[in-house]
């Protein structure tokens, strides 16, 4: 299985698994995501969950050959389903990213409570390169994260940017060199963890109430506008020119 659960005490560990693929995510990888974010939903045990990559890695961003050959067709395709969970999930998600973020391995963080990188972490959002449209609610809330004029500098361009320019724009909290990096994203989510966990949920619940039905609207209309323009020629286009290169 390309993405793998451990419990260590009250700390869900979900690991992007497929380091021979750059963590390039597939359908079923979404999938069993989505089952670790219920199953530590569901779990008393359970009061924290950390998403992360490999050293060097968090993810590639979608399997574009998994992509083309199973495309989303609704909200009840896996990557929607993935992202809505995560979007109701009620106890603290901390992201840990180091190495690469590309596409909704940057996207997925606007949904985190908490976002810890690496000082070789390096984030992007290639959407409108491959003939798309910004995803994961980004286009609600990278504006009010980053700033309008940095959110369409990203979104508009797909150029990538590194820890300290996300450290800047409010995107990650912490940057810490690879060394230290493994170490301080557990000691902080190992400190939540020994947080009261109801108060933690309602601080979340206050945090992302507010919002949540925007949110619930943004992925909506991004996800009808991304799922149509699958079929275009530009996206066909520029997916064929990716997966020859590569």
């Amino acid at each position: 299985m390309a993405i793998s659960v451990r419990d260590e005490g009250a700390v869900r560990f979900v690991r992007i698994d497929r380091p021979e693929k750059k963590n390039a995510l597939t359908l079923a990888m979404y999938d069993a995501m989505t089952e670790a974010l219920a199953g530590a939903q569901s779990s008393e045990a359970c009061r924290v969950v950390v998403i992360e990559g490999h050293p060097g890695v968090f993810t590639a961003g979608n399997d574009i050959g998994d992509f083309m050959q199973n495309p989303p067709t609704g909200e009840d395709s896996a990557v929607f389903r993935f992202l809505l969970k995560l979007v109701d999930f009620e106890k603290p998600v901390i992201a840990a990213v180091d190495g690469p973020a590309v596409g909704v391995g940057t996207t997925l963080l606007l949904h985190c409570d908490i976002v810890v990188a690496s000082s070789r972490a390096k984030f992007s959002m290639p959407f409108v390169n491959l003939g798309l449209v910004p995803e994961g609610a980004s286009s609600l809330l990278l504006p009010q994260i980053a700033g309008r004029a940095t959110a369409n500098y990203w979104l508009l361009t797909g150029e990538p940017f590194d820890a300290e320019s996300a450290l800047r724009a409010g995107l990650v909290s912490h940057v810490f060199s690879p060394e230290e990096f493994a170490a301080s994203a557990q000691k902080i989510a190992e400190g939540l963890a020994k947080k009261p966990a109801e108060a933690l949920r309602l601080s979340k619940q206050l945090l992302r109430a507010p919002q949540r039905n925007a949110v619930r609207e943004a992925l909506s209309r991004e996800g009808e506008l991304f799922i149509a323009r699958l079929s275009s020629p530009e996206t066909l286009e520029a997916f064929t020119t990716f997966m020859t290169r590569r």
